[in-house]
């Protein structure tokens, strides 16, 4: 099973031509950065496998990847719908003040005044900017506007503080 601290970042989701390439539904950003990342680990169910990247590009919306091992068209569609996973430890380095969307999942958000709201539950990107999806005994949408709304992140603690008003 994957770790906690394992990152879905696609799905495969169709095969390429007849030499065992995969398509792959990326969920990063850009799509093709998902071929930075290898190995993965591909899981379906409770089965996991370790997949070495040989080759791969952008193929309209999706991106396509040669696997390590995988040479004919039945191999590679043995693996649709397998997600892809990457270690935490893969990522760069986020720079002072950027995070990563999966390290603020599940962390406790407050307001200044100490109110509890919730974890984080997901992220959304908008239009204007982006959202956290906070479950607690409601669900509220907040702005991630560092500075304003989003006051202090402390990944360490656990917990983000906002200047929210509980009952909005």
């Amino acid at each position: 099973m994957p770790e906690q601290h394992d990152i879905n970042v696609g799905r495969i989701s169709g095969v390429f031509g007849v030499k065992g390439w995969v398509k792959v539904f990326s969920f990063t950003d850009p799509r093709e950065n998902i071929l930075i990342y290898s190995p993965w680990l591909l899981k379906k169910g409770s089965e996991i496998r370790l997949a070495d990247i040989v080759n791969g590009k952008p193929q309209g919306k999706a991106i396509i990847a040669q696997l390590e091992g995988v040479n004919d068209r039945d191999q590679a569609a043995s693996f649709i719908g397998w997600d892809v996973f990457i270690r935490h430890e893969q990522l760069p380095e986020a720079a002072d003040g950027e995070y990563y969307w999966s390290d603020l999942i599940g962390l406790k958000v407050e307001t200044i005044e100490g109110d509890q709201l919730g974890i984080v539950d997901s992220l959304l990107e908008t239009g204007a900017n982006d959202v956290i999806i906070v479950q607690g005994e409601r669900e509220r949408v907040i702005p991630f506007i560092q500075g304003q709304t989003i006051i202090n992140i402390d990944v360490e603690a656990g917990r983000i503080i906002v200047d929210w008003d509980p009952a909005f």
